[in-house]
């Protein structure tokens, strides 16, 4: 059952899918109307899930759930990623490589493999201040605080010299 993503209460727990490319806008719109689509018709054991999603800066998909409504299971989290699976066939992007990392350079987002974001660190190219996206966060209260934050409050840390 989707419903709008600022109605979601703010424990409701998300899952951040980042693509190695930006979406254009034709395909911005096509992942809106399969992302409502889908969540319409997400279910857990025959049970309607209350979710919804969030795109953001053209290159990161959110999905969300209401648990307070209905809790997700392991079946339900498997058609999400299906979902996510079928929209990296669709869009020939890569939405799941957990070894891709993103961060800021001012207003422009830079997606590197986590060697090369090491290396960067090592170079000191990427410093505690750095702005990462940590794409880690679990609830919706953690994205909207602690997604967007310096290398320093995140796990990056531990690559930072």
């Amino acid at each position: 059952m989707f419903t709008e993503y600022k109605n979601l209460p703010n424990n409701s727990r998300v899952w951040i899918y980042q693509s190695d490319r930006e979406f254009t806008n034709i395909e911005m719109e096509s992942v809106a109307a399969k992302a409502e689509d889908f969540i319409n018709q997400w279910t857990r054991h025959g049970d309607d899930l209350k979710g919804s999603f969030t795109i953001k800066y053209n290159q990161f998909l959110v999905l969300a759930v209401d648990e307070s409504f209905n809790n997700v299971s392991g079946c339900s989290i498997d058609s999400s990623v299906r979902f996510v699976q079928q929209l990296e066939n669709e869009l020939q992007l890569d939405l799941m490589n957990k070894m891709n990392v993103t961060f800021k350079d001012n207003d422009h987002i830079n997606l590197v493999k986590l060697s090369d974001f090491q290396k960067f660190a090592k170079e000191k190219k990427i410093t505690s201040e750095t702005i990462v996206f940590n794409n880690m966060v679990a609830t919706k209260q953690d994205f909207e605080n602690n997604w967007e934050v310096p290398a320093k409050q995140s796990w990056h840390k531990r690559f930072l010299v």
